[in-house]
């Protein structure tokens, strides 16, 4: 999720990102703005680029507060100008997401929200201007802003019901697909699907001349490639032992080590986190930062009076995916100890993770090219 976008901050515990091509987007409406020889075209081109924000904004307001209402825990959240796709913090959210009665309810969410707001504002700007032609042509112009409104949000909530992936339709039919195709199988297929319906949606807005619907097509299919690549990454992550990526070569600390014997032990280790054993027993987890923010506020003590009890631990054949959704919605922690019998056999740590997965797939690599032979 986090190729070609923007980080927004945190709200709410949930990271929020933007894509770049939706700024640019803003570029894109000033042009059209400009091109319709209106006075202050480029700046109403800007407040447009505003109004199909704030229908993004809309719809995904809606999905959260349904989300909270079905208790899913959400770790990000990637917006495009056809609306935000959800990450989850857990299998299980993810789990209820997909499946049964709470799927429905979630994909018909913002396309109700989208539609109700198109409404409520149409009716409200025939209360106070009876006279305006709310049904005139283009529907979406940057020379009729409040009748843009109405048709961006109403357009929104439209799109969303064409069986494209990733719109909530067309999740709705990848579900189907999955129940008898598998995950894998049918996230690929929605998502060419998707990629075909939108190839056509440009094509048909050229031969219109429809510049919304050429940037609709564009969308819906850069936010099928950002889905199938989630797909794919998540089915090698879910297939990736943790004896095939763990460090096996690492040091341990000693609860009854003073914290100036670890900062020792720091300088000659690449290791930010340690496992704290007594015996074969694993007890905590330090980090070097804590071992030199300790001392200095401290001074010099043991290490059980500044290491963490609050730890995670994995078994060999645990999935990378289980470990990677333990390290980032655990209690912050960036190491993780893999543990067999009570004893600890290796670690993994954010810092290791691509490396290991890089040279784990060359190593795959090299395997079937040594039995192909």
């Amino acid at each position: 999720m986090r190729g070609w976008t923007i980080p927004l901050g945190r709200w709410m515990g949930v990271e929020l990102r933007v894509h770049t091509f939706f700024l640019l987007l803003a570029a894109v409406c000033m042009g059209l703005g400009a091109s319709e020889n209106v006075p202050g075209g480029k700046m109403r081109g800007l407040v447009l680029f505003g109004i199909l924000a704030i229908a993004v904004v809309v719809r995904e307001t809606a999905r959260l507060l349904v989300a909270a209402w079905m208790g899913l825990r959400l770790r990000a959240i990637l917006l495009l100008p056809i609306g935000g796709f959800f990450a989850y913090a857990n299998p299980e959210s993810q789990e209820r997401a997909t499946n049964g009665g709470g799927q429905y309810v979630l994909a018909a969410a913002g396309p109700l929200a989208n539609a109700l707001t198109a409404l409520a504002l149409a009716g409200m700007f025939l209360g106070v201007a009876p006279n305006i032609d709310l049904l005139g042509f283009p529907l979406v112009s940057a020379g009729h802003l409040l009748r843009a409104a109405i048709w961006m949000l109403a357009g929104l909530a439209a799109l969303h019901l064409l069986p494209a992936y990733p719109l909530d339709c067309g999740r709705l039919l990848r579900t189907n697909f999955a129940q008898k195709y598998g995950v894998g199988q049918a996230s690929r297929a929605a998502a060419g699907l998707g990629q075909l319906l939108a190839l056509g949606g440009m094509i048909g807005g050229m031969l219109l001349h429809s510049p919304w619907l050429i940037i609709a097509g564009f969308f819906i299919m850069i936010g099928a490639q950002v889905e199938e690549q989630g797909v794919s990454f998540q089915s090698v992550v879910d297939t990736v032992q943790m004896r095939e990526v763990m460090l096996t070569d690492f040091a341990t600390l000693s609860p009854s080590d003073t914290l100036a014997d670890a900062l020792a032990r720091c300088v000659h280790s690449l290791q930010e986190d340690f496992p704290v054993v007594r015996g074969p027993q694993l007890v905590g987890i330090i980090s070097r930062q804590r071992i030199v923010d300790t001392l200095r506020s401290d001074g010099n003590g043991y290490v059980q009076s500044a290491m963490s009890r609050a730890f995670q631990v994995a078994r060999p054949e645990d999935t990378l995916g289980t470990t990677i959704r333990g390290i980032t919605v655990g209690r912050g922690l960036s190491l993780i100890p893999v543990t067999e019998s009570g004893r600890v056999v290796g670690i993994v740590s954010v810092q290791n993770l691509m490396s290991s997965m890089s040279l784990l797939a060359e190593q795959r690599r090299y395997e079937r090219e040594e039995s192909s032979e």
